[in-house]
This record gives C-alpha cells, structure tokens and sequence, in this order.
C-alpha cells in the first residue's frame, strides 16, 4: 500500500537522511574526540603532578651527586609521557629559608618542579597544536639524602 501525502513527494526526501546524519553525526564526533582530549589532558596534568611528587621523594632520600639519576627515575625513563624529559624537571635543595643550598648540612628541605612542558593536542585537523602546562611543583623536607649514620653514602638510586 502506497500513500501519498499531498504536496510532497518521495523524490526530495531520498537525500533527507544522509543530510541529517552528517550534521548529526559531525556533532556527536566533535563531541566524542573533544572527551577523549579532555581525558588525555586530565591524564597529562596528573602525571606531571606525579613526576614532581616522585622526584621530591627521591631526592630526599638519594644522594645528592645522582641527581640525574633521581630526575630519570622520576621521570619513568621518559616512557610515560611524549616530550617529557630531563630538561623539564628541575630538583632544588632547600635551607631553612627556602633559599637554594648546596651545602649538605644545611639543606632542610627538597623541591622538584617541571616547567615548560608542551602536551601535544591530537585534535583532527590541527597537526602541530600545544598546550604549555602550567609550572607543577611539590616540596618535601629533606629525610636521609642518602647519609647513613656513619657518614657514608649508602643508597644508589
């Protein structure tokens, strides 16, 4: 049974469905990858905020003549995020102050912090594009830097 309505015809409504979805369709991704960034950023800046809180920790504990090894640890040998390497972080030793020390008996506290690290955005049809994260930074009271009771440095990080 074939009803006809009146003043329209089968004709013009053919490409009516296709015209829709695509509008549709076009949205509802935009919103889907828009998520999924959203997610990745969220992920990105938890990491960061991770990456210092590790490098505090360990700094504290390690000797402060492996201060590389500290960042790289810290960093999880650049495995976890893309662009995130030694250059970023940066591990300060603290007097009572605050004021930057090298002077082992005086050093109270431990600071690492990351600065001027770009996420890459993977939005469709904007290669290239970057977000600069903001500083992240933890400070932490510094514990044994590596010391032993004796006076010998013990921990290898």
């Amino acid at each position: 049974m074939n009803i006809k309505i009146k003043g329209c015809s089968q004709s013009r409504q053919k490409g009516l469905v296709s015209v829709e979805f695509a509008l549709i369709g076009s949205l509802f991704f935009i919103i889907l990858f828009g998520i999924v960034e959203f997610g990745r950023l969220l992920f990105t800046w938890n990491t960061l905020d991770e990456v210092t809180r590790r490098a505090a920790r360990l700094a504290a504990v390690c000797p402060i003549t492996q201060q590389t090894e500290v960042i790289n640890n810290a960093i999880f040998q650049g495995t976890v995020l893309k662009g995130l390497n030694s250059s970023n972080v940066n591990v300060e030793y603290l007097d009572n102050n605050f004021a930057p020390t090298a002077t082992v008996e005086q050093i109270t506290y431990v600071r690492a912090s990351i600065q001027n690290y770009q996420h890459q955005l993977i939005i469709p049809l904007i290669p290239g594009t970057f977000l600069t994260a903001p500083d992240f930074s933890t400070t932490l009271p510094s514990e044994s830097l590596g010391i032993t009771p004796t006076g010998a440095w013990s921990v290898q990080c």
